[in-house]
């Protein structure tokens, strides 16, 4: 099969001081040459004018990666332009011509993965690295991309490969001198790795969280004061405060980031029966955000009845008195913290409680088992496969072995190590142009 030679943009459209062309495949020499850039010295920049069809593009400097040891494992060049689009207009042009075509979205990293440069939970990492907005993401990616993740999937499979053996032993030499039931003694280690997995699975939330961010939703009744402290919290007039009741009717949300983490905070409708079709609307969209909600913070003014905060109040939400200038607010437990939009008291500490939260639930002394909910899906697979194999190994080894294979692709389809060619397409779609 005949493998073009790419290229593509990798750094952002538009003008700029410097723009990066990237371009990977058997023909990046003869394309180097034919712009007047040829004898390039490996790894090493070199100030070159680039020309075409006799007419000069651009004076750039120009790198030469030789294949295997570049980014996707095959000859790679970078062409570093001046930012104009003119300039890179031009040369792309050259490079149509010169039988090069424009890279699909992620191919690079695709190319990568396929001439094992990396695995796919690495290759996904990349993708993370280039969208993380914060600390903690950039933190996460990082340790996903030196493959934290893959470690703990190949920790998974020599547990699910050590009782394999031992099952398909017994299959395959059945007649030689091993131990009777010889497959039973994968029972411990499969009652291990099940163990394994149900923690992996019982904390999937934590990695997927630090990934699209964490749920913050503030819930009460009407002119409880939510939008008032949203806007507080946010620090811009990102919602409508006025006197009169039921002013919100829809779910806004805002993005922030406290403590390095990403935090959706969203604003709701007061909840409050009515007759107001557009109200009503508005108070199921509330509750239904509130179910979904990482963090609730139950908004509650002086007055308000503490009824109504029963019916959706939960353990490990948090209790938010506001509009404390009116006059002091007594706190009756730990969940509870008085503030005041008006005069700024207590929203550092609302801060300092939110910020704790997080810690608690997305901080971890472990790199977590899942990042993306493909992981999710794959864990489950492969715990549902793992537990059938315990229980079918009372009725013999080959249904055993049929299961554990099963629970092996399971996880192999994570990092690519086997079954990858259905999910490739899942993975790199969503990949910039030039990555």
């Amino acid at each position: 099969m005949t493998i073009d030679t790419i290229f593509a943009l990798a750094t952002a459209p538009g003008r700029g001081a410097i723009a990066i062309l990237r371009l990977s495949g058997p023909g990046v020499d003869a394309a180097l040459t034919a712009l007047g850039a040829g004898g390039l010295t490996p790894r090493m920049a070199s100030l070159r004018t680039l020309v075409h069809d006799g007419e000069a593009l651009d004076q750039a400097l120009v790198l030469r990666f030789p294949g295997p040891a570049s980014y996707t494992g095959e000859d790679c060049a970078e062409l570093h332009l001046h930012g104009g689009r003119a300039v890179v207009e031009a040369v792309s042009l050259a490079l149509l011509a010169l039988g090069l075509r424009p890279a699909e979205p992620g191919e690079f990293t695709r190319r990568a993965f396929e001439h094992g440069r990396m695995d796919l939970a690495q290759a996904e990492a990349v993708a993370d690295l280039i969208d993380a907005e914060t600390g903690r993401q950039r933190a996460q990616a990082l340790g996903q991309l030196d493959g934290a993740l893959s470690r703990t999937y190949a920790g998974f499979r020599r547990d699910l490969l050590e009782a394999l053996a031992l099952v398909e032993a017994e299959i395959d030499f059945p007649d030689e001198e091993i131990p009777d039931n010889l497959s039973h003694q994968a029972g411990p280690v499969l009652d291990r790795l099940i163990g394994e997995l149900k923690t992996a699975l019982s904390d999937a939330d934590r990695g997927q969280r630090v990934r699209d961010g964490y749920r913050i939703v503030l819930i009460g009744e009407t002119n409880a004061g939510k939008s008032s402290l949203f806007n507080a919290l946010v620090a811009r007039e990102a919602a409508i405060v006025t006197a009169i009741a039921g002013t919100t009717r829809d779910v806004l949300d805002a993005e922030l980031v406290i403590n390095g983490y990403a935090v959706t905070l969203s604003d709701t409708a007061g909840l409050r029966d009515s007759l107001d079709v557009v109200e009503i609307e508005g108070v199921r969209r509330a509750r239904a955000r509130a179910e979904t909600a990482d963090l609730r913070l139950w908004v509650r003014a002086p007055g308000d009845a503490p009824g109504s905060a029963a019916e959706v109040f939960r353990p490990g939400d948090l209790k938010v008195l506001t509009k404390a200038d009116l006059g002091p607010l007594a706190v009756t437990g730990a969940d509870e913290v008085v503030v005041s939009t008006v005069s700024g008291e207590g929203l550092a500490s609302l801060h300092d409680r939110i910020a704790a939260r997080l810690e608690a639930d997305l901080a971890g002394s472990d790199f977590p088992a899942v990042t993306r909910e493909r992981h999710r899906r794959r864990l489950d697979e492969a715990l549902a496969a793992v537990e059938a194999a315990r229980t079918a190994l009372d009725r013999g080894p080959e249904q055993t072995a049929d299961d554990l294979r099963r629970a092996a692709r399971g996880l192999g389809r994570v990092t690519g190590a086997i079954g990858v060619e259905d999910i490739l397409g899942e993975v790199f779609a969503s990949f910039c142009i030039g990555k």
